[in-house]
């Protein structure tokens, strides 16, 4: 798993990669003060959790559209950008692998035909004016 901080607030964590070579056990990718959570779980066979539901718990006042990007099929290249919109870095993202963006920029450009990406966020959606800032 790679972490990837901001440059201009250096404790800041913006995006996260986890590839699909990491599983290792369970992993909580998310620190737990984040909103979008992700942990990897790796299971041998027979494993079974207790049934269970979620339950309601209040939110939180502010909140951010934290995204992640599951790639199902082909291959990307990721563009992470930090908080005033500078280019961090690029990263190209194959079968299984996950990146997460908690704060800060990103874009995605596929790198083969037929590609197919799971996207991930926090809601509720309330459109593009609420949601989003373009770079």
């Amino acid at each position: 798993m790679q972490r990837i901080h901001s440059k201009i607030d250096k404790n800041k964590l913006l995006h996260a990669l986890h590839r699909f070579t990491d599983f290792n056990g369970r992993q909580n990718v998310s620190p737990n003060e984040q909103f979008l959570q992700l942990a990897t779980i790796q299971n041998g066979k027979g494993v079974k959790y207790k049934p269970h539901q979620h339950i309601w718990k209040k939110g939180e006042e502010e909140v951010i559209a934290q995204e992640s990007w599951i790639v199902a099929q082909g291959k990307i290249r990721v563009f992470y950008y930090d908080t005033d919109g500078s280019l961090l870095s690029t990263k190209d993202l194959g079968q299984g692998d996950c990146s997460i963006t908690y704060e800060g920029g990103h874009t995605y450009m596929a790198l083969e035909e037929d590609t197919l990406v799971y996207e991930n966020k926090v809601g509720p959606y309330k459109g593009v004016e609420n949601d989003k800032k373009l770079l």
